[in-house]
């Protein structure tokens, strides 16, 4: 199958944490703790053995899926940059440093419908505020800006944490 890869060895004790962390990891003071004691780890087992996995590639990260909706954040907006390409890695840095913008990366051109090779997503409670945003980051970039456009999240994707795939072969997760 496409997109999945073979799992290394998992004990029955990763499996468990695995299935304890499908849905996410508490929201608590103490996620580690609490997962633990469902499955009988103590907190500093839990990370260690979630550490393990994202060092062996099992987990692909682990971090914060915010709802921006819920948060008050109405307009999401992606800038998308056309600057010169001896700058994007610099500025890509500096812009993603930004308090308002929440993810900034380096994407290929598609020429010639498509010059742009710098991403930066800004989330507002409206599209006054993202544009007013974006009109800050069109400021920074300065002179290596050709061109820019921001497009507007139309609807909400659906963001979920890990989960176990099985279909009679051990296959890595999402």
């Amino acid at each position: 199958m496409t997109g999945y890869m073979e799992l290394p060895e998992l004990d029955e004790i990763d499996m468990a944490l695995v299935r304890a962390t499908q849905a996410g990891l508490p929201i608590s003071p103490t996620p580690y703790s609490d997962i633990g004691l469902g499955i009988g780890l103590g907190p500093d087992e839990v990370e260690q053995r979630l550490q393990r996995m994202l060092d062996i590639g099992v987990i692909r990260r682990i971090g914060l899926i915010p709802n921006h909706y819920k948060l008050g954040y109405r307009a999401n907006g992606m800038s998308v940059w056309d600057i010169d390409d001896h700058a994007v890695d610099q500025m890509g840095e500096q812009i993603g440093a930004l308090d308002f913008v929440s993810h900034c990366y380096r994407r290929p051109r598609h020429l010639p419908d498509w010059p742009f090779n710098m991403f930066a997503m800004v989330h507002g409670t409206s599209r006054d505020v993202v544009e007013a945003r974006v009109a800050e980051i069109r400021h920074q970039l300065g002179d290596v800006v050709r061109s820019h456009r921001i497009l507007y999240s139309r609807r909400i994707l659906k963001k979920t944490g890990l989960r176990w795939r099985t279909s009679g072969e051990r296959k890595c997760c999402d």
